[in-house]
């Protein structure tokens, strides 16, 4: 029985802990925007040189890389202006990056099934790890969205 509280204990904290995080991100749309910009900027750089830099590694032809590398620096541009320059209404602007990361994952997983007997295994896994962190963004962005219009 006492394990079954803890569990119930953990699984209530996990939640609590999502729910602060939303709290913080909507009273503060702005660092959303900034974690949304560097998370960018770290993949086009990620994608643009370490990736590029070692394409038999991983897989992906480098003209793809650069391609994916210059989309993800065209967001984290978007997303610093929505940080320093969207103070009101900055809704229409969070749903804009949510959407165009989620075209950037649907263009990241029809790249992986078109070049996938090119792929590493290492290729595969960071292309795994990036689309599930895009996904974990775009569900906290979606959650601070769908509480702002609660409001």
């Amino acid at each position: 029985m006492r394990d079954e509280q803890l569990v119930t204990t953990d699984q209530a904290g996990k939640v609590s802990g999502i729910w602060l995080i939303i709290d913080k991100f909507s009273a503060n749309p702005e660092r959303l925007f900034m974690v949304d910009g560097f998370g960018a900027l770290l993949t086009a750089f990620l994608l643009g040189v370490i990736l590029a830099r070692f394409e038999d590694s991983f897989g992906m032809p480098q003209t793809i890389l650069y391609f994916l590398s210059s989309v993800a620096c065209i967001y984290s541009i978007y997303s610093f202006c929505c940080c320093f320059f969207v103070f009101s209404n900055w809704v229409p602007y969070l749903k804009a990056i949510t959407i165009a990361n989620l075209i950037y994952c649907c263009l990241t997983i029809g790249l992986i099934f078109y070049f996938y007997q090119s792929l590493t295994f290492l290729g595969l896994i960071y292309f795994f790890l990036e689309i599930m962190v895009m996904i974990g963004l775009m569900l906290v962005e979606l959650m601070v969205i769908l509480k702002k219009l609660k409001q």
